[in-house]
C-alpha cells in the first residue's frame, strides 16, 4: 500500500477524512521534510508511520474546535506542525506561523511555497514580541503551540494574541503538574482553562489543553523574553 493510501486509512481510523488532493499534499509535505531535514534538524523522527502518527494525525487534535474560517496563530512553529497540518486538513483557516529560527523560517517559507497553500504565512518574529505589535496583538481567534515551553509561559506567549473569546490550544504529553503550575498565569493573564482533553495516538498519550481568554490582557503583557523565562508568572 502506497503512503498516500495508509495516510488516509490511518487518518479514517481516528476519523478524520481527506480527499486526494489532500493526501497528495500530505506526501509532499512528507518528503520535502525528509529532504529539508537532511541539513536543517528539524524532527527526529523520519519514518512513514512516525511522522504519520506522532506529527501528521497528533496535529489535527485542535482542528474540530476551530470554526470556519478561524484566524490562527502558531507559536514557534518549527517543522510546521500543527499550523502546515491544520492548513491542509481545514483550508478555510487562515494561519500566520511565528517562527524565531531563521533557518526553520526559511524551511517554512519555501515549503508552503512547494504545497502551493494560499492563506498561510509564516512570521520570523519571537511570539512575545509579536504580541506587543497592533497587527498581530488581540486579532486571531486561535492560538496552537506544539512542544513549544511550559503552559505558564506558553500562557504569557500566546493570550496577548487572542481576541477576547478566542482560544489557546497547547499539545501537551502528561501535564498535570504544569496546568497546577500554571493556575496563577492564567489568572493574571484572564485565560480560563475549558479543557483538558486526553487522547492516544498508536498507545502514545497526548493533552490538548483549552484555554479561553475570558477578559482583556493586561497591556503590560507580553513581558520582554528574559523577564519571561527568569520570572514565570
Amino acid at each position: 500500500m502506497d503512503f498516500t493510501a495508509k495516510l488516509r486509512d490511518k487518518f479514517a481510523k481516528y476519523g478524520y477524512r481527506i480527499d486526494d488532493a489532500a493526501a497528495e499534499k500530505f506526501l509532499e509535505y512528507y518528503r520535502f521534510l525528509l529532504e529539508y531535514n537532511a541539513k536543517v534538524n528539524l524532527t527526529a523522527i523520519t519514518d512513514e508511520d512516525g511522522v504519520t502518527e506522532k506529527h501528521f494525525l497528533d496535529s489535527l487534535a485542535a482542528a474540530e474546535y476551530l470554526k470556519e474560517g478561524a484566524k490562527v496563530a502558531d507559536v514557534g512553529s518549527g517543522a510546521g506542525f500543527p499550523a502546515v497540518v491544520i492548513k491542509i486538513y481545514r483550508p478555510d483557516s487562515d494561519v500566520t506561523m511565528f517562527e524565531s529560527n531563521g533557518k526553520k523560517a526559511t524551511f517554512l517559507a519555501l515549503l508552503i511555497s512547494k504545497l502551493a497553500l494560499d492563506g498561510i504565512r509564516v512570521v520570523n518574529m519571537r511570539a512575545e514580541d509579536a504580541g506587543r505589535k497592533e497587527e498581530f496583538r488581540g486579532v486571531f481567534d486561535a492560538v496552537t503551540a506544539r512542544a513549544v515551553t511550559e503552559t505558564r509561559v506558553l500562557l504569557e506567549y500566546a493570550m496577548p494574541l487572542l481576541k477576547e473569546g478566542g482560544e489557546l490550544m497547547a499539545y501537551k504529553a502528561h501535564c498535570k503538574e504544569e496546568r497546577e503550575a500554571a493556575v496563577n498565569a492564567a489568572k493574571i493573564l484572564r485565560a480560563e482553562l475549558a479543557e483538558v482533553k486526553e487522547y492516544y495516538i498508536e498507545g502514545n498519550f497526548r493533552t490538548l489543553l483549552r484555554y479561553i481568554k475570558a477578559a482583556e490582557t493586561p497591556e503590560k503583557y507580553p513581558r520582554r523574553n528574559a523577564r519571561i523565562a527568569s520570572e514565570p508568572l
